[in-house]
């Protein structure tokens, strides 16, 4: 058998913020992972996935990687390449590297940019990707919400720049998730009114952190600011649904 001569770059999700939320195939290769990257802003060196995995794996050596949060392509590509390259280094000595995220590796996730920047430096780059809940599916076990039921649709989109998406998506989907709502809240609020949505609505922030918050009644939040991490649960069918099992019986 030949020796190993290059590591491997694991994408692992740690959950919306719980740390019991994390897979226990997660914990098992943070804790043998000696190189351990995580998400920060270029503002400031806080990660929220360094926290959760610091409450499973103590002594661990988390570095940030910097990423912009910026619409300006050229300054996101130069991100990419130069954290990518901090990856593929140590990659390249031999040593396995993970890179935590919250919520789902693959789901609107930093990783999934750091991966095809890898892939496109090192195409041979050997990847192992450790799914991770969600925080919209933390937030409809929170609220007891479907998210599909039989023959259902389920839609999930990014709120960040504005409405439109959901404009285009609310009359053909059953389900609707909208992430990343803070920046256009006043927007998908309404475009959610216009709809006739707002009372098939639920809202939700800080999923599993500490000031997490439910809110069944949308209306009152008109006008108001809303948290980073905040997301909008749509069920059209919500009504219906809740008539036909009282029906049943």
């Amino acid at each position: 058998m030949s020796p190993k001569t290059t590591g491997k770059l694991y994408g692992i999700g740690v959950g919306p913020g719980d740390p019991d939320l994390v897979t226990v195939k997660a914990i098992k290769i943070l804790k043998a992972t000696s190189i351990i990257f995580a998400a920060s802003s270029t503002k400031n060196d806080y990660s929220l996935a360094e926290n959760i995995v610091r409450k499973h794996v103590p002594e661990a050596s988390v570095q940030t990687l910097p990423f912009p949060m910026s619409s300006d392509l050229n300054v996101l590509r130069d991100a990419w390449e130069r954290n990518a390259r901090a990856v593929l280094r140590i990659l390249d000595s031999g040593k396995d590297v993970a890179f935590v995220t919250l919520g789902d590796p693959m789901t609107y996730s930093t990783f999934s940019y750091l991966l095809r920047t890898a892939r496109e430096m090192n195409p041979n780059t050997d990847v192992e990707i450790i799914p991770g809940i969600t925080s919209y599916q933390a937030a409809a076990s929170m609220a007891n919400i479907p998210l599909v039921e039989g023959e259902e649709s389920l839609v999930v989109l990014s709120g960040a720049k504005g409405s439109d998406k959901l404009l285009r998506t609310a009359k053909k989907a059953d389900n609707i998730v909208v992430l990343k709502t803070y920046k256009s809240f006043d927007q998908i609020y309404d475009t959610l009114e216009n709809l006739g949505l707002l009372d098939r609505a639920t809202f939700f922030s800080k999923i599993g952190l500490p000031g997490e918050e439910m809110i069944r009644d949308v209306r009152t939040l008109k006008s108001v600011t809303t948290s980073y991490l905040s997301l909008i649960i749509i069920n059209r069918n919500h009504e219906i649904r809740t008539e036909q099992r009282e029906n049943n019986g």
